[in-house]
């Protein structure tokens, strides 16, 4: 009977070999069990942890607000806010805001993701034009939004192209740096890798620099839309009137100006839920696939 070799050097006969196999996938099994119970603590950690989080932070909102100001009108506990959110999702006033809000953000992000993906190429494929224009992409992304909705209300008027110059101004620096960055990360060996293998310098842009500097790229998209998210909200607090709708800023400056503070804080919440979501609709898988494709996603779950 032929025989084979096994690991102690003794010979192994083919009637041995499923014996082996099996034992191999009953080790595996066992092996999957035990790391079962882990993989779901993790998970039921990252859901009951923010919840119980969330939870404690309502109700010492809740004990404040009862037992720490007498005054309802200046400090509304949830219970008023949820109450008062309902009463403006009721009349189409919130639902009105969230989808004005979120269309103009998402246009915004869009529109400065198409300026700024191919400057920031530019700017990384060619050292002296950085060298000249980076400190100015550095400066713009440090000035705060707000300072060009003036500007932007003289040139536009109270309209919506406001609105989207003031989101522009304020993501495309993000967007641009964070593409600077993570070309900066990159080592030297793959765009030597790329010149010996015959590829052009926008080729090897392309299809080598830009698919390694993805992790650093995609952080310059999420502080993009962080500044284009508060960039919006600044314009539709000072830009009200005209042809412009009626966003989340614009509630939140009702809410002021008719002194209702439940109707202040229901803004504000809307406004950070809707951050939130995209955060972990959005960015969070995008960011999620990326560490996976990369063998990185043991270490994304720390």
């Amino acid at each position: 009977m032929p025989t084979s070799p096994t690991l102690s050097g003794a010979p192994r006969t083919q009637s041995q070999a499923p014996e082996t196999d099996t034992l191999r996938e009953l080790e595996a099994g066992l092996d999957s069990l035990q790391d079962a119970p882990v993989a779901t603590r993790i998970n039921a950690g990252r859901i009951l942890l923010p919840v119980g989080t969330v939870l404690g932070l309502l109700s010492l909102w809740q004990l404040a607000a009862w037992f720490g100001s007498p005054r309802e009108d200046l400090f509304p506990g949830p219970l008023q806010v949820l109450g008062t959110a309902g009463e403006l999702a009721a009349d189409g006033r919130l639902g009105e805001a969230v989808g004005t809000s979120l269309q103009r953000g998402v246009l915004g992000f869009l529109l400065a993701l198409a300026i700024g993906t191919p400057l920031g190429l530019l700017l990384a494929g060619v050292p002296t034009l950085r060298r000249g224009i980076g400190p100015l992409i550095s400066g713009l992304q440090v000035l705060p939004s707000v300072a060009w909705v003036p500007a932007a209300i003289i040139w536009f008027g109270l309209t919506d192209a406001t609105v989207y110059f003031v989101v522009l101004m304020g993501a495309t620096p993000s967007i641009i740096n964070g593409l600077l960055s993570g070309v900066d990360t990159v080592p030297p060996q793959y765009r030597r890798l790329g010149t010996v293998l015959g590829a052009s310098r926008l080729q090897g842009l392309l299809r080598i620099v830009l698919p390694a500097a993805l992790p650093g790229y995609l952080a310059g998209l999420k502080q993009g839309w962080a500044f284009s998210w508060r960039s919006l909200m600044a314009a539709e607090i000072i830009a009200v009137g005209g042809s412009i709708g009626f966003g989340l800023g614009s509630l939140l400056q009702q809410g002021r100006d008719l002194s209702q503070m439940a109707m202040v804080v229901s803004a504000i919440l809307a406004i950070l839920i809707v951050g939130i979501a995209i955060e972990l609709l959005v960015f969070s898988p995008l960011e999620r696939r990326l560490l996976r494709r990369r063998g990185l996603a043991a270490g994304a779950s720390r």
